[in-house]
């Protein structure tokens, strides 16, 4: 049966949303697959809850499978409303595993009784309901008379109370607030960046069209508004961090420039964006003299004048959107923190899926790295998405952060972009004479037998890579990421110089819809012989083992059992033999071809007594050639997502990305790099 939960707001102040957000995001670590619902929305466009949980959680359905009815519906027909809404809730909750119905969200006039009719909705779908409270500006005792009084409603209207979310709370009154509810409910404290609106948020509320920018820069927060109505070095001396400029469109030819100027200096604040109001187009001269500058803020153009549009501005506040990444990593961060997910999905009953989504293993990888944060150096640090994804890291608690580049530039290129590394150390291999000597003699030590000398050392020492390198090496660092502008072989090489314990290989987690398999190696060793070939069996066995799949290893190729000769055979023959010495506890079969290995109909054709076959979860290939060839197939034929390469036989865990890393890829790659280090941590005790 299909376990649901109805998170309902006793007001409009609630961040109803973050709760949301987070209990799905709990349950997607549990089961395959997660529905959401929205009883009631506005009708005036996407409901932007339910739009943020469907990009987010990559539902596969449609909006509209996804309401239940609008404001306009349950005034006109409660009765035949709640009815839409229990059909709509029966069939999502037939497709997935879990379901997450979120109340609604106070947004229509005449709500005294909105909460009492979210309590009959509750009751009727048969979902407990986690009931979320605000706490702005509510001492104990107010909080307590909520909550009394919507568990009276709940009673009426006989709906079950899951537990209880007190949220908005004032940071300092939290822990007192804790002690006085134990037990009865979760403090969530007042995180004001959720509050803040983004420039987007601005660019609706004030009817605004984007002028100048990207529009991916409109997801940055706003921390407030500047209205430009004053002489220039006035408006410089008031610039905040993260302002909203307004001006007037009549003014931009004299102000833009400088405010842009601004921006872009690191003796000023980084701003949010322009906008420019008026509704006047800008004179040709003007257009054309902006439009050969380099604007790098976002600058949006309205019909509405001045003071309208500062008014609208002031009162906008943010909201979880799909576009609001930062603000959705914020949130989930904040619910982590102080909300136990775990005992929700305890409460609700929820058996943990056999199966492993990509989300699923993600969101485990994440929650294990920030279990035991390590610290990881990124030598790219001025690089944009090593700095989104930063950005991220330091968001969600994942891991503690060196960034290598000029303080001064890493700090400008992150404010250009609107994110906040502030949290991570960034250190400049020019600006640390002396770290570039220990690091120097370290190097010369280790590599004196190949005639390195401490001058050679240090001219070496200060590329990027082999500084980041011997940081980890000298105890600085935990673990090291790199390769999104690097080549493989400027990221490897320093590792296989100073790390290198046994034969470095690599293993690729494979993503499908429904399990993870690791295949190895795909991307170190071109053609390794019997020796090497089992030796990245073990070791891809020990790495699949320690991030939760259960080795069952398939040494690959053109021929399954012993229906095959020739060198190619032989060699995978062997090392399936060396294999089963060195490690006898672990299940291998080979050699094997690939639909044997993994399709059970198969398996019992060619190799009905096998306990691999069929069932494989490890997967070694005999080349380079073929395992690239694999991986890629696989990625882009059957959709899977491929993390990695994931390199083993080091010391202390180094790990290369594709040039082509996506900000997501690069996010994983760090959380794995972490696990990896503790689990380095704990082999050495």
């Amino acid at each position: 049966m299909t376990r649901g939960v109805y998170i309902a707001a006793t007001d409009a102040d609630s961040q109803q949303a973050v709760v949301a957000l987070g209990t799905a995001e709990q349950l997607s670590s549990t089961v395959h697959s997660v529905g959401v619902l929205r009883p009631v929305v506005d009708g005036r466009g996407r409901d932007p809850i339910v739009e943020t949980l469907r990009t987010r959680f990559d539902l596969g359905d449609d909006y509209e499978d996804c309401v239940g009815a609008t404001y306009g519906d349950v005034r006109t027909d409660p009765d035949q409303a709640l009815s839409r809404i229990v059909d709509a809730y029966h069939a999502a909750a037939a497709r997935h595993a879990a379901m997450v119905v979120v109340g609604s969200g106070y947004t229509d006039v005449g709500s005294a009784t909105e909460f009492s009719f979210n309590a009959r909705v509750a009751a009727n779908l048969g979902t407990p309901v986690l009931l979320v409270v605000s706490g702005a500006g509510r001492g104990e005792p107010e909080v307590r008379d909520v909550i009394a009084i919507a568990r009276q409603e709940l009673d009426r209207e006989h709906a079950s109370l899951l537990g209880t979310v007190v949220d908005r709370v004032d940071p300092d009154q939290a822990p007192l607030l804790r002690r006085e509810l134990a037990g009865e409910g979760y403090v969530l404290p007042e995180v004001p960046r959720l509050r803040a609106p983004t420039l987007r948020d601005l660019q609706r509320a004030c009817e605004a069209r984007l002028l100048f920018g990207e529009e991916k820069r409109l997801g940055r927060e706003v921390s407030g508004v500047l209205v430009a109505a004053m002489s220039l070095p006035s408006i410089l001396d008031r610039l905040e961090p993260e302002n909203a400029v307004i001006m007037a469109a009549d003014r931009a030819s004299a102000l833009l420039p400088a405010v842009n100027a601004a921006h872009t200096s690191p003796d000023f604040p980084p701003l949010a964006g322009v906008v420019l109001t008026g509704g006047a187009d800008l004179p040709e001269p003007v257009w054309r003299l902006l439009t050969g500058m380099d604007i790098r803020l976002p600058v949006l153009a309205t019909d509405l004048d001045t003071f309208p549009t500062a008014t609208r501005a002031a009162r906008t506040r943010g909201r979880i959107a799909p576009g609001a990444g930062p603000k959705i990593e914020t949130a989930l961060r904040a619910f982590a923190e102080s909300v136990d997910g775990r005992d929700i999905v305890e409460r609700l009953q929820v058996a943990r899926s056999t199966a492993v989504t990509p989300l699923m293993f993600e969101h485990t990888l994440l929650q294990r790295a920030r279990a035991d944060r390590r610290r990881i150096v990124l030598p790219e640090g001025t690089e944009e998405r090593v700095l989104r994804a930063a950005d991220l890291l330091l968001r969600r608690d994942a891991a503690d952060l060196v960034l290598l580049g000029s303080p001064r530039d890493v700090a400008a290129r992150a404010a250009d972009l609107g994110l906040d590394v502030g949290a991570a150390e960034v250190v400049d291999p020019d600006a640390s004479p002396d770290l570039v000597e220990r690091f120097a003699e370290e190097y010369a030590r280790l590599r004196s037998h190949k005639g390195v000398s401490v001058g050679l050392a240090r001219d070496t020492v200060r590329e990027l890579s082999y500084f980041g390198t011997l940081m980890v090496q000298c105890g600085l660092a935990d673990g090291m990421v790199s390769g999104a502008v690097h080549t493989t072989a400027q990221t490897i090489r320093p590792s296989f110089e100073l790390l290198r314990s046994s034969l470095v290989s690599s293993v690729f987690f494979m993503c499908l819809a429904d399990r993870v398999l690791v295949y190895g190696d795909c991307a170190v060793n071109p053609d390794p012989d019997a020796e090497q070939l089992a030796a990245i069996a073990v070791d891809s066995a020990r790495t699949a083992r320690g991030f939760g799949v259960d080795p069952r290893v398939a040494m690959l190729s053109y021929s399954t059992g012993a229906s095959g000769t020739g060198a190619d055979v032989d060699k995978v023959r062997r090392a399936t033999e060396l294999v089963r010495e060195r490690a006898p506890e672990l299940a291998v079969e080979g050699p094997i071809q690939y639909d044997a290995a993994i399709d059970p109909g198969v398996a019992r054709t060619k190799l009905p007594d096998s306990e691999v076959a069929g069932r494989a979860t490890v997967f070694i290939v005999p080349d380079l050639n073929t395992g690239n060839i694999l991986y890629k197939g696989v990625q882009r034929s059957a959709g899977a997502v491929a993390v990695g390469p994931v390199l083993q036989g080091l010391r202390r865990p180094v790990n290369d990305l594709s040039r082509g890393a996506l900000v997501d890829d690069i996010v994983n790659t760090v959380a794995i790099t972490a696990v990896q280090a503790q689990q380095a941590d704990e082999d050495a005790r």
